[in-house]
């Protein structure tokens, strides 16, 4: 199945028709709903596991509404390692910029945190 975010707003977003109203991670073949991270306003490695053990190409972090999330530079030093190129923007840019990729043919992970 190809998840495609239909739309996006402060605290929730679309997919495939369905609407969440927590953060989440769009894996090429599963939805991760309900994506807690250790700390709330910053992703680490150790948030997102199960995306490095995908075949990407890309990783798109939706960072809020606001772009208050924090990255950690270990996020990106690890995934460019695997030569996954590594996307940071506010959810309200990052969610189409996923859409795009995957429209392009790419394979493409998104996270996205849906406030702040």
């Amino acid at each position: 199945m190809v998840y495609k975010i239909e739309s996006y707003g402060f605290g929730y977003i679309v997919v495939n028709g369905v609407t969440y109203s927590r953060d989440l991670i769009i894996l090429p073949d599963k939805l991760i709903t309900n994506w807690w991270r250790r700390e709330g306003h910053k992703i680490e490695l150790a948030d997102l596991v199960e995306v490095l053990e995908e075949d990407i190409d890309y990783l798109v972090l939706g960072t809020g509404y606001f772009g208050r999330i924090d990255v950690s530079r270990e996020v990106i030093d690890k995934f460019e390692e695997k030569n996954v190129k590594v996307i940071v923007e506010n959810t309200r840019n990052a969610w189409r910029k996923y859409n795009e990729l995957l429209e392009k043919g790419f394979r493409v992970c998104g996270a996205f945190h849906l406030t702040c």
